[in-house]
């Protein structure tokens, strides 16, 4: 307790809040912050402790950018007009490598969102691995986007242990794995489109059963012959509500194992995990993907069940609309209370809070954690905070990734009526 009293009394620096208006514009014309996304990415602070966001005005960005940054947004103007384009052969970056990355967009952080904007590599040769996105974080958040690239692993999000990934509204392009997750992932309401008669879906899930690649609503083409998907590790498919067009060939999801060299193979203990519900071919039908839940012995869920948060076993819900809240109230020394929330929440110098019984409550620090701390001119008991305290100047911002704004903001309510309140003193 009193190690823990202790780090509630030392003081952390504060940063600059940033909300889901652009914090930085970058314009190609040079009517921005910056002219390159880049020298934007490159002159945030090295600890990025709150969420920013970037808008992107149209036009072509011919670079290719990394993100080691948390709580980022990247937005353009219009997801057709705002590209950002490089050609990049992986084989050719792992000769010749960069501290960038062998993708367009090196993601290297979390809770990271883009939105609006077209992402592709133009190396030109249909076939070899070309990234478009590479990532490494988790809660990535790809969103009315255009995805392409003509060669294998166009969208490569590779945190195998964590990551979760959250795509909407999006088309993507390539050949040979072209979306491949590895963890968790869920994508409804796009579009992908197969350039060879290779698979298009890969889902790598290693190490634990939960987890799992839902889509939903989506639509599938590609020229004659094109795959569904395979996978070279444990993994786990959902397809629920999707459609596939002409050409597609009769070959199942399948594991890829190496019969002549079995030091290849990965353990494969959990086998063949493809769901499928309301699934339809254009003019065509193939008994594999027929409806198969209860066949399979899932008799207790039902496809619409499969929502994000259920995908993401609860850790993450990138849907939710709801607001940070408050679960621990803690007044130390009469004039200092530590309001703890549900997540890592963001703050800026202005914020200022007022109690139900009017008393007004000064930020002081803690913007990029879960606590933060805030003064009175005049002593506070437990009454003080029973109900629900409201924010006066300022805002609370979400650091999670979600695709809704959920910041409380000025003349917005906390409620605390169900926060575990206690007074405590630095002396203790």
């Amino acid at each position: 307790m009193r190690l823990f009293i202790s780090i509630l009394c030392v003081f952390f620096s504060i940063n600059i809040w940033a909300d889901n208006k652009p914090d930085i514009v970058v314009a190609a014309d040079g009517t921005g912050d910056y002219n390159t996304l880049t020298e934007a990415i490159n002159q945030l602070p090295y600890y990025n402790y709150e969420r920013v966001v970037i808008f992107v005005k149209n036009g072509i960005y011919n670079e290719k950018i990394r993100i080691g940054k948390d709580y980022l947004t990247i937005r353009g103007e219009s997801r057709d007009s705002t590209i950002i384009e490089y050609s990049q052969l992986r084989e050719d970056w792992i000769e010749h490598p960069d501290i960038i990355g062998p993708a367009v967009i090196n993601i290297e952080a979390d809770d990271i969102v883009l939105d609006n904007l077209t992402i592709r590599n133009t190396q030109p040769e249909i076939g070899p691995h070309a990234f478009a996105i590479l990532g490494n974080g988790t809660r990535t958040i790809l969103t009315n986007c255009n995805i392409t690239s003509k060669g294998g692993d166009t969208v490569s999000l590779w945190n195998y242990k964590q990551g979760m990934y959250y795509h909407a509204n999006c088309y993507f392009e390539g050949c040979v794995d072209f979306v491949c997750p590895r963890g968790w992932c869920f994508i409804k309401d796009s579009e992908f489109h197969q350039l060879k008669n290779t698979a298009t879906l890969w889902h790598a899930a290693v190490d634990d059963k939960e987890k799992k690649f839902v889509l939903q609503n989506c639509k599938f083409t590609g020229v004659d012959g094109w795959q569904l998907g395979r996978h070279h590790y444990e993994a786990a498919f959902y397809l629920i509500d999707c459609s596939f067009g002409k050409g597609m060939a009769d070959k199942p999801i399948y594991y890829v194992s190496y019969p002549n060299k079995p030091e290849k193979n990965r353990p494969y203990f959990w086998k063949d995990r493809y769901y499928f519900s309301g699934c339809i071919g254009d003019g065509f039908h193939y008994n594999w993907f027929d409806d198969n839940f209860i066949s399979k012995g899932i008799v207790d869920l039902s496809p619409s069940d499969l929502s994000p948060a259920w995908t993401f076993i609860q850790q993450w819900d990138p849907e939710s609309k709801e607001k940070p809240y408050v679960s621990q109230i803690k007044i130390v020394d009469k004039r200092n209370v530590f309001l703890e929330f549900n997540e890592s929440v963001g703050a800026d110098n202005s914020l200022k809070l007022q109690t139900e019984t009017g008393i007004e409550l000064v930020f002081m620090q803690g913007t990029g954690r879960n606590i933060l701390q805030f003064s009175s001119r005049i002593d506070l008991k437990e009454s003080d905070f029973k109900q629900s305290i409201k924010i006066i100047q300022g805002k609370i911002g979400s650091n999670t990734a979600r695709i809704t704004d959920t910041s409380i903001n000025i003349g917005e309510t906390i409620f605390t009526s169900n926060a575990q309140i206690t007074e405590l003193s630095c002396r203790e």
